[in-house]
């Protein structure tokens, strides 16, 4: 299958790409991204690795305890969609623009 291709090029190869993934993992920390809910009313910002780093509730919202948590629940939902989309951004950038996800 691989023919001619010399192994210790192929484990060059590899340990590069390893290398570039933990680099990725450590830049994904330094990126904010913030998903906004109910026309601004939450806004919650994650970090690349999805980590929520903040959220911010307009106080109208505090009286109405349903209403805020399917608010909550959507931001933050659209939030982690934004890390998994930026991640598979980056993937590709680092494969030179050839989609390892498939059709996704």
């Amino acid at each position: 299958m691989f023919g001619n291709m010399d192994m210790s090029k192929m484990t060059e190869m590899l340990q590069d790409l390893q290398g570039k993934a933990e680099e990725m993992q450590q830049q994904a920390k330094s990126v904010e991204l913030t998903a906004k809910g109910g026309g601004g009313l939450i806004q919650v910002t994650v970090n690349g690795a999805g980590e929520v780093i903040d959220i911010t509730i307009e106080d109208s919202l505090l009286e109405d305890k349903e209403s805020l948590q399917i608010l909550l629940m959507g931001t933050i939902n659209d939030a982690l969609k934004m890390v998994e989309d930026n991640k598979k951004s980056q993937v590709m950038g680092m494969f030179g623009g050839i989609n390892p996800f498939g059709n996704a």
